[in-house]
């Protein structure tokens, strides 16, 4: 939750990466709040009110991933919104002349996302294709296991165009972007 929270105004990309990562914590635990508050929370050196607000929020997102049918895998709603309006934002850009430099990394990765979408899931959107390579490759790197040069490669190129993706989405949020001369 204060991960979240601090994630959410600095890097929309990392905030999304993060509550992926709490989805699958909470998976880990059966979906269950006593678990997570038991061996999860309590190994935190919060105060037992930051705890109990830990807990709160937990039990939330517990709440919701029963509703919504996502115990097992998938996104919450709420972070399907978040990627939704990153994949605008992208559209947006991208038909913008205001933004060559976004445009030129964009189409600097399109190839590695081609190459993701032949290899997985080709309905997927070209964003979420993005951030599911940088969530394998960080599920990877936790594991200690092998990265290829070439996926290093292709992952650094990623994380650089998401990286813009991401600053332009805060400065939307905080100033606003002008797409078009005004």
């Amino acid at each position: 939750m204060f991960i979240a929270q601090e994630l959410r105004k600095k890097s929309i990309a990392e905030y999304l990466l993060y509550m992926w990562q709490v989805e699958d914590i909470i998976r880990v635990y059966g979906c269950s709040l006593s678990r997570i508050r038991r061996e999860y929370i309590e190994q935190f050196d919060y105060d037992d009110e930051q705890k109990e607000d830990l807990a709160d929020w937990y039990g939330n997102l517990v709440t919701m991933m029963n509703q919504e049918g996502k115990r097992e895998h998938g996104h919450l709603q709420i972070n399907q919104i978040v990627l939704q309006d990153m994949a605008e934002l992208n559209a947006q850009l991208l038909n913008s002349t205001k933004f060559p430099f976004y445009n030129a990394e964009y189409y600097k990765v399109l190839p590695f996302i081609v190459e993701l979408r032949n290899k997985g899931d080709k309905e997927v959107g070209e964003i979420e294709t993005c951030m599911n390579a940088l969530y394998g490759t960080m599920l990877l790197r936790l594991q200690k296991k092998d990265i290829t040069p070439n996926t290093e490669h292709a992952i650094k190129e990623i994380t650089t165009f998401i990286g813009m993706l991401s600053d332009y989405y805060i400065k939307d949020k905080t100033e606003g972007l002008k797409f078009e001369d005004d």
